[in-house]
């Protein structure tokens, strides 16, 4: 990957990474270490542990998710994250906000051209 798109992908994780952390914690109780393996699975989403750990706290101030202690067998304690309804919610309005954003954007990809744009079609 050359440097232009390396900084195109810190700017677009910046911007994205709240929307994606509720995502992936939709549905379903994660680790912060499990977490951060499956966002490593994605390109555009490769973070770091002092990056996800205080973005996980202030989440968990703004109540949008929950943090458990949970003992597993003889394993140490790991703690999971979920999100609360308050969190769904913010995921919801998220989401909205990044499709139409996407949608906005693959519009303008579509038309190029020096003419007025109007995706409203009036």
């Amino acid at each position: 990957m050359n440097h232009q798109n390396e900084k195109w992908d810190v700017q677009l994780r910046k911007g994205s990474l709240e929307l994606v952390i509720l995502a992936a914690l939709k549905s379903r109780k994660l680790y912060g270490l499990e977490l951060l393996k499956l966002l490593h699975n994605f390109e555009t989403m490769q973070i770091t542990e002092g990056t996800l750990y205080p973005l996980l706290d202030r989440l968990k101030r703004d109540g949008q998710i929950t943090a458990n202690w949970i003992q597993e067998g003889e394993n140490r304690p790991r703690k999971y994250y979920r999100l609360t309804e308050q969190g769904d919610q913010k995921l919801s309005a998220l989401e909205a906000r990044w499709r139409q954003s996407v949608s906005d954007i693959e519009y303008l990809l579509d038309h190029p051209g020096p003419k007025p744009v109007n995706p409203q079609g009036d």
